[in-house]
């Protein structure tokens, strides 16, 4: 599937990738459209759905300058399938630094998958920003 075909499927009415909310539209939309995540729970379970709906623009905006890469590449043959989240620590409103442990769900070529990572994030004037991961696979 190609990010455009993605795009396409991503619409607002949709149901949310992350599994919180009802709709793209009232979950993870405002985020992807540039609205500052409250919690660092929230900025992970959006940045799940730009992996999803294939929003790079997200990703690199919601990534801490010390470890943001040049671009992100997006896997064709990948379709994110579902999120769990395992645990949380601090990222909260009156926090600057939390960690999101998570497991996420693909298909790749037809052959179901996961992943779990260990997610950091820092809060920044404001806004929280993914810093890193340590996976557990």
């Amino acid at each position: 599937m190609s990010r455009a075909d993605r795009s396409a499927d991503a619409h607002p009415e949709s149901p949310c990738p992350c599994g919180r909310g009802p709709s793209l539209s009232e979950c993870c939309g405002p985020l992807l459209a540039g609205q500052s995540a409250p919690t660092a729970e929230r900025l992970m379970r959006s940045r799940y759905t730009a992996f999803a709906v294939g929003d790079d623009k997200h990703l690199l905006r919601t990534w801490h300058p010390s470890t943001r890469p040049r671009s992100v590449d997006f896997d064709p043959d990948q379709r994110w399938t579902g999120l769990e989240v395992l645990h949380t620590t601090g990222g909260g409103f009156l926090h600057s630094a939390g960690t999101v442990d998570f497991r996420a769900h693909w298909i790749a070529a037809g052959v179901p998958g996961s992943m779990r990572e260990h997610s950091r994030f820092v809060r920044e004037h404001g806004d929280w920003l993914y810093l890193d991961d340590r996976a557990d696979d």
